[in-house]
C-alpha cells in the first residue's frame, strides 16, 4: 500500500467531501433524535414497540406502524412533513455511506482504468438508491 499524495489547499472536491461527511454524520443523529422525539410525542411510547421505533426513528415511513396499536396512521404520521424528513434522512445516509466507499476504492485501487470504472460504478449505485427510496417513500 502507497502512501496519498498530499491533496492542493483550497475547495478542493476531497476537502469538500471531507466536510460533507462530518456534517451529513451530524445531521443523520440530529434527524434520528427528532424522529424520536416526534415519535414519542404522537403516542410511541404506550403503542410502540421498541423495534417499530427504531424503524420509525431512521426511515418514519407510515407502513412502520400499520401494526402497531396506534388509532389513525395516516393523520399524524403519513403527511409531508415526514416524507420530507424520509428524503433527508435516505440522502444523508445513503451520500455518507457511498462516499465512504469512494474513499476505501481511492486508498486501495491504484491509478488505472479500474478506479474510473469503480468511481463510475458507485455514482450510478448512489443515484439508483436515491431514486427507489424515493419512489418508496412517495409511493407509501
Amino acid at each position: 500500500m502507497r502512501s496519498r499524495n498530499i491533496p492542493p489547499r483550497g475547495w478542493t472536491f476531497e476537502y469538500l467531501m471531507w466536510i460533507f461527511t462530518r456534517l451529513s454524520g451530524l445531521t443523520m443523529l440530529l434527524l434520528a433524535a427528532l424522529g424520536m422525539t416526534a415519535a414519542f410525542i404522537m403516542g410511541a411510547r404506550t403503542q410502540m414497540d421498541l423495534p417499530t421505533l427504531m424503524r420509525w426513528t431512521f426511515f418514519p415511513n407510515p407502513n412502520h406502524v400499520m401494526e402497531s396499536d396506534i388509532p389513525d396512521i395516516t393523520q399524524g404520521w403519513s403527511n409531508a412533513f415526514w416524507q420530507i424528513m424520509q428524503m433527508l434522512l435516505v440522502f444523508f445516509a445513503v451520500t455518507h455511506g457511498f462516499n465512504g466507499l469512494r474513499v476505501v476504492i481511492e486508498d486501495y485501487i491504484d491509478h488505472s482504468l479500474l478506479r474510473p470504472m469503480l468511481r463510475g460504478v458507485i455514482f450510478l449505485l448512489w443515484l439508483f438508491s436515491i431514486a427507489v427510496a424515493i419512489y418508496v417513500i412517495l409511493a407509501s
